[in-house]
């Protein structure tokens, strides 16, 4: 199974490996790809987002905070979307456990908003207390990418038991993500995504142990294996038979989050069944006691480094460029780690020339104009005659 991790780590040779050795000989495209005009001017937004990441893997357990009992629920590194609903369903189960009437959900990204929502059809009447909506959150800022195991946890500090834990996330999320397939709005939808070479010689690039970003090697967890079966395989393609300018094409099928409509699905689901969101923003545990419930569950994500005192949380920073859209590209692309995402809210495009370490411990938020327009003329390569 090939995911985006394996395709930014390593060559696209090294990485087929795992593929069927031979072209896809059944090879035809539904209609024929539409080349993405990769052009620097189309840029229409750039956004950064501080992933969360634990080296144990995401915290899913239970703090008393006086008569308040505390959820958490954060710490999900680069699969927060990815994992939310099942990492949301253990976080409930453990809140339900007093069988309380009234739940508060600390922010509002995607594992807050999963949470209040299962905690809503758990029965309970849930309110939201966070300073910004999920529009202007870090998970807005994500690449929409089914992506389970990004950055979920360094490979000897998780509990030996965590990969069992990531499974059942892995697949209760799955599950759930697949009831909002054809709805309106295509909050979520399956695309082809297409791993590309040209074989030209270029310099260093970078690598997931972090050679071009001075930081120390790290090695990331990987699970992927455990869960072959919900996805289909890679298979090599001919190169000839899509618009790209290339030797070495290989293509899979990968799930994606249309976040602007998947939010607003979410949002609506939530308000709907009676929840309210009320703006706050807590410096303190003391704030969130102050608020006398009975339940609280706490998805804050990297903000919980502060505000909870994890000193483990390491900030990932990543950033997107937007592209304006265009409807009728719908397949992803790797190539020359650059990653292209067909959203329905603009063609994602991410740079990962810095390996799986880039962005390790910075908490720069500010965008980079100059990252961005350097992976969107990457992309261009593909399609000379694009206009």
């Amino acid at each position: 199974m090939l995911n985006r991790r394996g395709l930014l780590q390593t060559s696209l040779a090294a990485a087929l490996a795992g593929c069927s050795t031979k072209p896809d000989s059944s090879f035809e495209p539904a209609a024929p790809l539409a080349p993405i005009r990769a052009r620097t001017d189309r840029i229409f937004d750039i956004a950064v987002c501080l992933r969360p990441f634990r080296p144990a893997g995401p915290r899913v357990e239970t703090e008393r905070l006086g008569d308040t009992l505390v959820v958490h629920n954060y710490g999900h590194g680069g699969s927060g979307w990815s994992l939310s609903w099942g990492s949301s369903a253990r976080a409930v189960r453990l809140a339900m456990q007093v069988s309380p009437a009234e739940v508060a959900v600390i922010g509002c990204g995607a594992l807050g908003l999963t949470s209040a929502i299962l905690a809503q059809r758990a029965g309970a009447r849930v309110t939201i207390y966070a300073r910004d909506q999920l529009t202007e959150t870090t998970s807005a800022r994500a690449t929409g990418e089914w992506t389970p195991d990004s950055r979920i946890a360094l490979a000897h500090d998780a509990a030996a038991n965590f990969g069992t834990v990531w499974e059942e996330m892995a697949r209760t999320a799955f599950k759930t993500h697949r009831n909002y397939l054809g709805l309106p709005g295509t909050p979520v939808e399956w695309i082809d995504q297409y791993a590309v070479s040209d074989d030209t010689p270029r310099g260093n690039t970078g690598s997931s142990t972090g050679s071009s970003t001075g930081k120390p090697a790290v090695e990331f967890a990987s699970y992927a294996r455990r869960i072959r079966d919900l996805t289909p395989n890679w298979r090599r393609v001919p190169a000839d038979a899509t618009p790209f300018k290339a030797t070495s094409v290989s293509r899979g099928e990968i799930m994606v989050f249309n976040i602007s409509d998947y939010g607003h699905t979410l949002m609506n689901d939530f308000f709907i069944a009676g929840g309210q969101f009320r703006r706050a923003e807590f410096r303190a545990p003391s704030q969130i006691a102050a608020l006398g419930k009975k339940v609280v569950i706490n998805c804050t994500g990297y903000g919980a480094r502060a505000l909870w005192k994890d000193e483990t949380l390491v900030p990932v920073r990543g950033q997107i460029a937007r592209l304006i859209p265009q409807p009728e590209v719908r397949y992803g692309l790797v190539y020359r780690h650059v990653l292209t995402v067909p959203r329905r809210d603009g063609l994602v495009v991410q740079s990962f020339a810095g390996g799986e370490m880039q962005g390790w411990d910075n908490t720069n938020e500010a965008p980079d104009r100059a990252e961005a327009e350097q992976a969107v003329r990457t992309l261009a390569e593909l399609f000379p005659t694009s206009a």
